[in-house]
Order: C-alpha cells, then sequence, then structure tokens
C-alpha cells in the first residue's frame, strides 16, 4: 500500500506504511526519521519529499518492520546495543552510537535519546520536551500486542526500563507508538509494569496462540496485549 502521512503538529510527520507507523521530526537546520517504516523501501525519498533540510535516520530497534528504508542511508543512530541484531539482519551502513541522555539538536528543536531497553537490548525512544512527546518505538503501546518472545527479549529489563521513565513521566502529554493507538497517554506506563510485574510471578499466563511458527502465550494486560513464551 501506499503509505499514508499526516502532519501530527508543525514541522512533525507521521507516515503509516501498513505495517508500522515511523515519523519525521524537523528543525530549522537538519530532519530526523525516527525509523524508516517495514514495506516500504524509500522513506528516504518520502522524507525529502516532506523537506527541504538534511534527512538523518534513527532506530528506536534494529527489528526489521522499522528498518525497511534504511539501506536509503550511509549511516544510521542506534543504541549501540542493537548493532548485533541489525548486522544479523543483513545491513551494512555505518552505525552511528547513542545512548540514553544524548541530545540531537535539529536546530532549534533538541530531542533526547532515552533508553527503554527489554524489548530488545537497545530500545531507544526520542523525548521532544518542548513539545512534551515521547517517540517510544514499541515498549510502550496501547491496544496492540507488545511482542516479549524471542531470545533478545528481556522482560526484567523491561520493566527496569519502564519504572527508570516513571520519574520523567510529568515531562510528557503524549507518547507516540510504533504500533496500535496513537497518541497514548503516559498514564498507560504504570499499567504496563504491572501487568509484567504479574506475569513475571506467574498471575497471568494468557491464552496460547500460534505466530511465526512459535507456540506462544497472548496476555491480555488490559490496557494492551503482551505476547511471551
Amino acid at each position: 500500500m501506499n503509505p499514508v502521512i499526516s502532519n501530527l503538529r508543525p514541522d512533525t510527520f507521521r507516515i503509516d506504511d501498513g505495517g508500522v507507523r515511523f515519523f519525521l521530526l524537523c528543525g530549522t537546520e537538519r530532519a530526523l526519521l525516527a525509523d524508516s517504516g517495514m514495506t516500504v523501501k524509500n522513506a528516504r525519498e518520502i522524507a525529502e519529499g516532506l523537506t527541504s533540510l538534511p534527512v538523518s535516520l534513527l532506530n528506536t530497534h534494529a527489528d526489521q518492520d522499522h528498518t525497511g528504508s534504511n539501506d536509503e542511508f550511509d549511516e544510521v543512530m542506534m543504541h549501540p546495543d542493537e548493532e548485533p541484531l541489525y548486522r544479523k539482519n543483513g545491513y551494512e551502513n555505518r552505525v552511528v552510537p547513542v545512548r540514553g541522555g544524548d541530545m540531537i539538536d535539529l536546530g532549534e528543536r533538541l530531542l533526547e535519546v532515552v533508553d527503554l531497553p527489554g524489548h530488545t537490548p537497545g530500545s531507544i525512544g526520542l523525548l521532544d520536551r518542548k513539545m512534551r512527546v515521547l517517540i517510544s518505538g514499541d515498549p510502550i503501546q496501547q491496544n496492540g500486542n507488545v511482542f516479549m518472545f524471542g531470545s533478545h527479549r528481556d522482560l526484567r529489563l523491561y520493566i527496569e526500563s519502564l519504572k527508570n521513565l516513571l520519574p520523567r513521566l510529568g515531562e510528557i502529554d503524549e507518547i507516540w507508538p510504533s504500533h496500535a493507538d496513537l497518541p497514548v497517554s503516559p498514564a498507560v506506563v504504570p499499567r504496563l509494569i504491572e501487568g509484567a510485574e504479574k506475569i513475571l510471578r506467574g498471575e497471568l499466563t494468557g491464552d496460547h496462540v500460534e505466530m511465526h511458527g512459535r507456540s506462544i502465550h497472548r496476555v491480555d494486560l488490559g490496557v494492551t496485549g503482551m505476547l511471551v513464551e
């Protein structure tokens, strides 16, 4: 399908390709793509049709539904803990490491990298403090399914990273995930922690489902689903 593009805020675009959503954030000097789609292979071309600024790429994580157009770029920003998975998926472009607390200056628009590991080892988000929005990638969702099955998922680390986010929720009015509902209230985060902790304690087991040739369980956390072994 052709991607659906909408203007969420001034100089801020949402791009939906039918499999995932990603975002174009523009400052006065440059623009940043937060992920590059799943089914589209020309995210850079799309972005350059929306802005005359030079466009850089950051991946919230290296799952392949977020890196569909990465080959258009010579380099990509991501957390270094994502690079092993990224290389395993066959990409050869240069990785520019970013970590929680790093600031990305687009020109009169600062984005803070926020560590959100657990869904993958190096999952990150982007906090636009002025806009009071967190672009969260996959860990925070509402009415979707957070994937927590597979060798590179870590439920304990997921809980820890969301707990680390709790003191920052007062800086955030909206969370923009890559899947399911948008926007999401910051009030979702404590509910995700509560549900994930119940899974760890064995209090929630969910229903058996088959996905990607694997036998897993979908657990209803109330606010969203979580897919676990």
